[in-house]
C-alpha cells in the first residue's frame, strides 16, 4: 500500500498556505494589534503534539499565544474522547465560554479534536452549543487556516467531520511548548478495535509516516538542542505494517539512535500482541534509547482479554516482562489496567491482581470501565455495581503503591542521569529518569534543559528525592 494514498496533496498544502496568508492579511486589516488563540488540549501526547501543530498553524496566521481565556480572540478546545471524565470537563469548559461569547460577539470558538470526530457528539455541540463557530475532526487539522479565514470572513458557522482512514500532512508549521523535549509523531490511526476503545473510529486506520522523512526530522531536532525525542504512534510497534516501507519499529529505532548527538529516544504507546523480541534486543543495544517500556496489559483474565479483543494473553504477556527485564535489568515497565469491564467477575480481578504483582511495574494508570458509546463493549451487560467496582479499584491501587514504594526504595543511593525539565511545586529542579520516574532536587534553574548526575536520597512512593552531584 502506496504512502502517498495518506499523503495529504501538494494542492491541498498550497491551498492552505494560501488561507495562512488570506488571515494575516485580514488581521493586519482588522484588528489594532495582533490577536491571541488560547489553545487548550485534552487526553494523550498524541493529542498534545496536535497541539503543537494547531498553535503552529495559527502563529503563521498572525495569532500570537495566550495562556489566558480573558485576553483571547479565538479560544480553541482540543479534545478527548478515550474516557467519559474528559468529555464532561470539555462540555464544562465549553458551556462556560457562552456569557464570554454573549460580551464579546466577534470572539470565535473552534473545537476540534477525537470528542468532534463522533457524530452524536457534533450533534449535540449543533443543538446545545450553538455559540461554537467552527467544529472539526481529527482527519482536517492540515485545514485549520480554511477554517480561521471562513470564520472571520464569513462569520457562518463551519461543522468539518470527514470520514475516513485520515490524511498525512507533512508540512504544518509547528510550535512547540518546550525547548528541550520534543514530539515526535511516527503514525496515525490503529488496527486493533480493543471493544473497549474508540480511537480507531475518530483517529481511522494505521498509516505510518515515511521514515526518511522522520530521520530528517528527529537530526534536525538533535541540531536544534533538544535533548529527548518521544516518537509518538496509537501503537508504535506496528509502525511500517501501512503502508509497508520496509522498515519496522525496531529498524526505525536503530536509525535514529544512530544519529550523532547527546540525546534521548522514548516512544509510546506500545501494544503486547506486537511487541517483539527484537524490538526488546533493539532496546538493550541501542544506547539512546531510554530503558523504558509502557507496555499496557489492561487485565490479567484471559477470558476478559478475549472479550476486549487484545490478542494476548496473560502468560504471553509476562512473558514479554520476564524477557525485558531479562536483557535490560534496569529496565522501567509501566502499564495501563481497566478495572470493570464487562462481565468481569472478582476472579477476573483477581488475576489482574496477581499479574501486578509479578511484573513489579514502576506505576500503572489504572481506570474504572468507562463506556464508549459505538464501541461493542458499551452493548455488553455489565452487572457489577460501581460501587463495587470502586472497591476493587481502591484495592489494586494499593497493591501497586507497595510494588512501587519497594521499586523506588531500592534506588536510594543509586545515581542517575536525569534531564532536568521543570521547577517543582516545592520550588526543586524536576526531572525523570531514564526509567521516567520523577526526581526532585535543589538547584539552580540554570540546569533546565540540561543532562545531569542525580543521586537519589529519599524515595516517596511514585517520586524520587536526590541531590546534584
Amino acid at each position: 500500500m502506496s504512502g502517498e494514498k495518506f499523503r495529504v496533496s501538494p494542492e491541498e498544502t498550497a491551498k492552505q498556505k494560501e488561507y495562512t496568508e488570506l488571515v494575516r492579511a485580514l488581521i493586519d486589516s482588522r484588528f489594532g494589534s495582533k490577536p491571541l488563540a488560547y489553545v487548550h488540549t485534552y487526553g494523550c501526547q498524541g493529542n498534545v503534539s496536535d497541539g503543537e501543530y494547531i498553535k503552529g498553524m495559527l502563529s503563521e496566521m498572525g495569532y500570537g499565544l495566550t495562556d489566558s481565556l480573558d485576553d483571547a480572540s479565538l479560544i480553541l478546545y482540543n479534545t478527548c474522547a478515550v474516557r467519559e471524565h474528559a468529555e464532561d470537563r470539555v462540555f464544562g469548559n465549553v458551556g462556560a465560554l457562552k456569557n464570554k461569547k454573549a460580551e464579546n460577539k466577534d470572539l470565535k470558538i473552534f473545537l476540534c479534536g477525537c470528542m468532534m470526530q463522533q457524530p452524536h457528539i457534533a450533534e449535540k455541540i449543533r443543538r446545545s452549543y450553538s455559540f461554537v463557530d467552527v467544529v472539526f475532526g481529527t482527519n482536517v487539522i492540515h485545514r485549520l487556516p480554511e477554517f480561521v479565514y471562513k470564520s472571520l470572513s464569513q462569520g457562518k458557522k463551519i461543522t468539518e467531520i470527514p470520514s475516513g482512514d485520515g490524511v498525512i500532512s507533512e508540512e504544518m508549521p509547528i510550535h512547540r511548548d518546550s525547548d528541550y523535549k520534543a514530539w515526535l509523531p511516527i503514525m496515525y490511526g490503529c488496527n486493533n478495535f480493543c471493544t473497549y476503545c474508540i480511537v480507531p473510529y475518530v483517529r481511522g486506520r494505521e498509516r505510518s509516516r515515511d521514515p526518511d522523512i522522520i530521520v530528517a526530522q528527529a537530526k534536525e531536532l538533535v541540531a536544534q538542542g533538544y535533548k529527548e525525542i518521544t516518537l509518538l504512534g496509537q501503537n508504535v510497534n506496528s509502525y511500517g505494517k501501512s503502508p509497508d516501507y520496509g522498515v519496522n519499529f525496531a529498524s526505525l529505532l536503530r536509525r535514529i539512535n544512530a544519529i550523532e548527538g547527546d540525546f534521548r529516544i522514548r516512544f509510546m504507546t506500545s501494544h503486547p500482541k506486537d511487541c517483539t523480541r527484537e524490538l526488546l534486543d533493539t532496546m538493550a543495544e541501542c544506547e539512546k534509547v531510554a530503558k523504558h517500556l509502557h507496555l499496557p496489559f489492561q487485565s490479567g483474565s484471559d477470558r476478559i482479554l478475549k472479550a476486549m479483543n487484545r490478542g494476548y494473553t496473560a502468560d504471553k504477556y509476562y512473558s514479554l516482562v520476564e524477557y525485558a527485564y531479562k536483557v535490560m535489568p534496569e529496565l522501567s515497565i509501566t502499564a495501563d489496567v481497566i478495572v470493570g469491564f464487562p462481565g468481569e467477575t472478582r476472579e477476573d480481578f483477581l488475576k489482574t491482581v496477581e499479574l501486578v504483582k509479578k511484573c513489579g511495574f514502576t506505576s500503572m494508570f489504572t481506570f474504572i470501565y468507562s463506556p464508549r458509546e459505538g464501541t461493542p463493549a458499551a452493548k455488553l451487560p455489565d452487572p457489577v455495581s460501581r460501587e463495587e467496582k470502586g472497591i476493587w479499584f481502591r484495592e489494586l491501587l494499593s497493591v501497586q503503591e507497595e510494588v512501587a514504594s519497594k521499586r523506588t526504595a531500592a534506588s536510594v543511593g543509586r545515581v542517575y542521569r536525569v534531564l532536568c525539565d521543570g521547577v517543582s511545586k516545592a520550588g526543586l529542579i524536576e526531572g525523570r529518569t531514564e526509567g521516567n520516574i520523577i526526581i526532585e532536587f535543589p538547584a539552580d534553574k540554570s540546569v533546565l534543559g540540561t543532562y545531569r548526575d542525580v543521586e537519589v536520597t529519599e524515595s516517596l512512593t511514585w517520586i524520587l528525592r536526590g541531590r546534584m552531584i
